[in-house]
């Protein structure tokens, strides 16, 4: 094993450097790896700390070491060495949780999972094969330049595969293809057994699969509950025959993509609540797996006053008959009774950019607008920022209490964050085809998700940021005890969008644990998965999955 800090002479650098190929000098004191070395850094090491911190700059840890790994066999190593040390580890693939379930204070390891980062068809497996390194931009370019396919994963570039997909996996093309782990073959997990050893197992859909249960877990079930996913394999349920073009959705050829916006100071509290609810009433209505607007998907970023502007992202399958159509009719049933016209987007909404290019909608190549999208995010680059979420699934619209409490907050003036908002996001369409407990993505029935967010850099504003938004959230689900229970209008929270506040009494007065608002009735299922493939609770941090009886 070759760690992060030991003594070398400068001659021994130059001789290292020469043979993996003459690359530039690394600073003194800083290992090189061999060929088939696991990489570790430690305190020491230059690479410290960008390896500690995720995207979000809330949370750095101080772990004593970080593995990097490059083979399904180092990772092994890496847990193998961590179990028999006993100290406490958790495995990072794109960096993107929003809570400190990686880099927390008592952990002592991370395995980081970004050196592995393949993309390829397995002829032996007859799926596509994503390690879980891979950015989420870099495998729509991979599958489709090479194949002519996708899989309709999440928007934002830099998200790895690991965490996203082991979480259910929202994105722009589900209302039309369904969620990312409908069309998971299956994985491959380092895990760790009852007496300390480690073991791999790949576990298929196939019914009969003995390690088909943990196959389910990875459908939605989270990151950090049942060992190390080291790959991916994804082929479509019912496609059949060896061609790789034919094994995955390919994407919509062209979209049609606009982006608009409404001033506040053109919105009372009447015409936003119009707004809103028209937004939220269109996705109820439209959300059978069959309905022609399964071709649209939008996000509407509810943004605080100081912001300016309230904005609507709007995304249609441009192959479809009538796309124009289509997207003009929903503008129009969103903006329907709105007094306020609406212009182009020239303020940040919530993570994203101002787009004014869009307010004409532009007919663009799939991949190009994926990139566009995508990479729109100027939190992503920033290195400064800090921020907080959380998260809702509705089945129904609005009640007029939480539309009241919508406009109440984000007008609210003692706060002045034009980075606070509630994204209103689309779901349903054929997510909703998929039964509940056929995977462990449990919310089949939502039409519509919401993510609330802000951000600062400034650490004095964290406690001004943090009570914002947990007094909003509070107003938001009064009447079920400040969390969305599932029942007839809300449905629990998108464990991808995790919120620590879920577990805390606090917080959460509704008697609902914070894991029946992520995984339903999926629950129970998830812990026995967890007793067979993890008994010792090696995988853990503050919302994993817990043993029976725990």
């Amino acid at each position: 094993m070759t760690h992060g800090r030991r003594q070398v002479s400068r001659r021994g650098v130059l001789a290292a450097s020469a043979a993996i190929g003459g690359g530039a000098l690394l600073p003194a004191g800083q290992a090189v790896a061999q060929p088939g070395d696991l990489v570790t850094v430690t305190p020491g090491d230059a690479r410290y700390p960008d390896l500690v911190r995720g995207w979000n700059q809330r949370y750095v840890g101080r772990p004593d070491a970080v593995h990097v790994p490059r083979s399904t066999a180092q990772v092994a190593a890496a847990v193998r060495q961590a179990v028999r040390s006993g100290k406490r580890f958790t495995v990072r693939s794109g960096g993107h949780c929003w809570e400190d379930f990686v880099f927390s204070p008592d952990v002592r390891a991370v395995i980081d999972m970004s050196a592995m980062r393949d993309v390829d068809f397995d002829a032996s497996m007859n799926a596509f094969m994503v390690q879980p390194g891979a950015q989420l931009l870099d495998v729509y370019e991979r599958l489709y330049r090479t194949w002519g396919v996708t899989v309709p994963a999440g928007m934002c570039f830099q998200v790895g595969a690991g965490g996203h997909v082991s979480g259910g996996g929202w994105g722009l093309l589900c209302r039309r293809l369904g969620l990312v782990v409908d069309h998971l073959y299956a994985v491959e997990v380092v895990v760790v057994n009852a007496d300390g050893t480690v073991r791999t197992v790949v576990a298929t859909r196939e019914d009969n699969d003995p390690n088909r249960d943990l196959w389910w877990a990875h459908t939605g079930g989270g990151g950090g509950n049942f060992g190390v996913v080291t790959r991916y394999w994804f082929r479509s349920p019912g496609a059949s025959g060896t061609d790789p073009a034919r094994l995955l959705p390919a994407p919509p050829p062209e979209v049609l993509v606009s982006a608009v916006s409404w001033k506040w100071s053109d919105l009372d509290e009447r015409s936003f609540t119009r707004l809103v609810r028209n937004y939220a009433d269109w996705h109820v209505r439209h959300a059978a797996p069959d309905d022609p607007a399964t071709a649209v998907c939008s996000l509407l970023s509810l943004n605080h006053v100081s912001n300016g502007a309230v904005g609507l992202i709007t995304h249609v399958d441009a192959s479809v008959p009538g796309a124009a159509r289509l997207h003009d009719e929903f503008l129009a049933a969103v903006g329907e009774g709105v007094t306020a016209a609406h212009g182009p987007v020239t303020t940040r909404m919530g993570e994203l950019a101002a787009m004014p290019d869009l307010v004409v909608p532009r007919r663009l190549p799939w991949l190009q607008a994926a990139r566009y999208l995508g990479t729109a995010n100027p939190t992503t680059n920033d290195p400064t920022q800090k921020s907080d979420f959380k998260s809702a699934y509705m089945k129904a619209g609005f009640p007029q209490r939480q539309l009241a409490a919508l406009y109440r907050h984000l007008t609210r003036t003692d706060i002045g964050n034009p980075t606070g908002s509630v994204m209103l996001s689309s779901f349903a369409g054929q997510v909703s085809a998929v039964a509940q407990d056929a995977t462990a993505s449990a919310h089949r029935d939502a039409a519509y998700k919401l993510a609330w967010m802000i951000w600062w850099d400034d650490p004095d504003d964290e406690k001004d940021c943090v009570r914002w938004l947990r007094e909003f959230y509070a107003d938001m689900y009064a009447d079920t005890g400040g969390v969305p229970v599932p029942g007839a209008v809300t449905d629990g929270c998108y464990v991808n969008y995790p919120d620590a506040d879920l577990g805390s009494a606090e917080f959460n007065r509704s008697g609902t644990p914070w894991h029946d608002l992520y995984y339903k009735g999926n629950y129970r299922r998830l812990q026995r998965i967890k007793q067979a493939y993890d008994p010792g609770n090696v995988f853990r941090h503050r919302q994993s999955v817990r043993l029976p009886g725990s």
